[in-house]
């Protein structure tokens, strides 16, 4: 998203609230107005408190807060919007003027743990990759779940989170050939196998290089059997989405600029994305010259793969197929995910029902607003346990994870990954 500068937010706030005629078609796509049945926590009821706030007619109050807080900026509204009001930036522009206000303001959105993430970790990818061992030493010895099990610990929410995080993994040295090796950190290159076809690069992301590594040694492995070598910029950051969404813009912007940095000085054909909000912020910040994408890498594949030499070992499975709302609503690449895991013999590919809803995830939101957003993943599990299928694919780490961590407290063996994962693992990739 392109956002004013600070001096200019009310502005733009009250010019773009200004573009809402009220007609009330985004009402029915709202997931927190359908779930709450609230006009305040619809996109128009948002828009006419933040026209009221910055023009004087509404104080900044908690209850003011908690409407914006409610808002998973799912960004629904802005496709069925007959007047393209930019809502997506405006509820942007209105944390960003919350988060301005003098520290007396009282507010109920700031989890200390949240802060403590975005301030010591997201932003520090070298901590993350540090990390990594000690949560691999804890995971292997099930500590957290056993504090989880036998103490009042395991109520809080951030001992849950932890507890259930996905099987901690490492980056593969060489994930070509029989030599795969581990490390904490990426390697810079991982050469094409066989004749060239490109050069990438791979965006890492923040929570994605330490939960979802196996997911990022799957896109090497596709790419480099492909024919594409693949660049891993050391110094890349977090996207910057999570500090964006919660109101940090200038954060945002200054992790815009390092991760333009640090692909600008490769001369590649895309920046490969494995997560949808983190492409969608890619996109929208613009961290590209010239000829360089931002590519999913479920698209990317499709469209630049030549699959006719590949074997892929054949899965006589259903799959279902969760639409993210990044990937749906602002990439609106929904399509790719389908295409790729068609490649597989065998499958039959299935729409997640509801996927035109929110599953709750949005970031941090289901660590921020808990009950609301495993109210909303309902829906989600009960079409997933009729449903029968083994398996569910996502392009997004953090609904990856929140539908994981409801499986896991339901007993249910439904196995959550990326299309890119069970793609590899179908060419033959040991994970």
């Amino acid at each position: 998203m392109n956002l004013p500068s600070s001096p200019s937010l009310r502005d733009f706030v009250n010019s773009e609230s200004n573009q809402c005629v009220s007609c009330g078609l985004c009402l029915p796509h709202c997931p927190t107005y359908r779930l709450l049945k609230s006009e305040a926590d619809s996109p128009r009821g948002r828009i006419n408190l933040m026209n009221g706030f910055v023009n004087g007619r509404i104080p900044l109050n908690v209850r003011f807060i908690q409407h914006m807080d409610r808002c998973l900026t799912c960004r629904a509204c802005e496709v069925v919007c007959p007047n393209n009001v930019a809502y997506g930036n405006l509820i942007d522009s209105m944390r960003a003027l919350i988060a301005d206000q003098p520290k007396s303001v009282d507010s109920p959105r700031k989890l200390f743990v949240i802060n403590l993430l975005k301030k010591q970790l997201l932003n520090k990818p070298a901590r993350l990759d540090r990390l990594r061992g000690l949560f691999y030493f804890v995971q292997k010895n099930s500590w957290l779940r056993r504090i989880r099990e036998l103490s009042n610990l395991g109520n809080n929410n951030l001992v849950r989170f932890v507890a259930q995080l996905p099987l901690i993994k490492f980056p593969h040295m060489g994930v070509i050939g029989e030599k795969h090796g581990r490390s904490n950190f990426w390697k810079e290159i991982y050469p094409a196998i066989n004749k060239k076809r490109g050069e990438v690069g791979l965006f890492l992301g923040c929570v994605a290089r330490l939960t979802d590594v196996a997911t990022l040694n799957s896109c090497i492995y596709v790419l480099n059997h492909l024919g594409y070598t693949v660049y891993v910029p050391a110094d890349q950051v977090c996207c910057g989405a999570i500090y964006q969404h919660d109101g940090a813009i200038k954060d945002a912007l200054a992790l815009s600029r390092q991760n333009k940095s640090a692909f600008a000085r490769y001369d590649i054909d895309a920046i490969i994305s494995t997560a949808s909000g983190c492409g969608a912020q890619l996109l929208e910040s613009r961290i590209t010259n010239g000829h360089t994408r931002i590519v999913d890498i479920s698209q990317f594949l499709i469209a630049n793969g030549e699959w006719g030499d590949v074997n892929l070992a054949a899965l006589p499975e259903k799959i279902l197929v969760h639409e993210p709302c990044s990937q749906r609503n602002v990439l609106q690449e929904q399509a790719y995910p389908y295409k790729l895991i068609e490649l597989i013999p065998g499958v039959q590919v299935v729409p997640l029902p509801g996927n035109n809803q929110c599953c709750g995830a949005a970031g941090t939101y289901f660590l921020d607003q808990p009950d609301i957003a495993n109210m909303l993943l309902n829906e989600k599990i009960s079409a997933l346990e009729e449903s029968g299928a083994r398996y569910l694919v996502t392009s997004n780490i953090g609904c990856a994870m929140h539908f994981s961590n409801r499986m896991y407290e339901d007993g249910m063996r439904v196995e959550v990954l990326h299309p890119i994962t069970l793609l590899a693992r179908q060419m033959g990739f040991k994970l």
